[in-house]
């Protein structure tokens, strides 16, 4: 487990995630995420609404990549670590307050939550343009 640094925490939010994961017969799946958000200094959390390949395969294998990109400033990060499905209790119902919110800011109803994603973050790699970019900052 990492500690994800503040500016990266503070970069999250508003943000699309791309979110990877692979079953256990190695078939790959890559899906975007508009939830993600960082919980605490070693885990970001994300809601899962459609409970279809990426929820099939952290059954199977809990191992998760995440990247962030802003493309208008071409910065990013990628989050590597394992993640974590959560169907109730506190996390699971703030991820529900949280998406709620995010339906009244976008004003469209989305999907009801069926999971919440807890990653416990284990690297994380610049993806910004430039000398650092692919280089591991945690």
């Amino acid at each position: 487990m990492v500690s994800i640094p503040k500016f990266v925490q503070e970069f999250l939010p508003g943000k699309l995630a791309w979110v990877a994961t692979v079953s256990c017969t190695g078939e790959p799946n890559v899906t975007p995420k508009g939830s993600i958000q960082a919980v605490d200094e070693n885990h970001l959390l994300f809601a899962d609404l459609f409970n279809m390949k990426t929820v099939k395969n952290l059954k199977e294998n809990n191992k998760i990549a995440i990247t962030v990109i802003d493309a208008a400033t071409a910065k990013g990060y990628q989050f590597k670590g394992t993640a974590e499905l959560i169907t109730q209790g506190q996390v699971f119902t703030d991820t529900e307050n949280f998406m709620k919110q995010l339906s009244e800011k976008v004003g469209r109803q989305l999907p009801p939550v069926r999971h919440a994603v807890k990653i416990t973050v284990e690297a994380i790699f610049d993806q910004s343009m430039g000398p650092d970019m692919g280089k591991q900052i945690a």
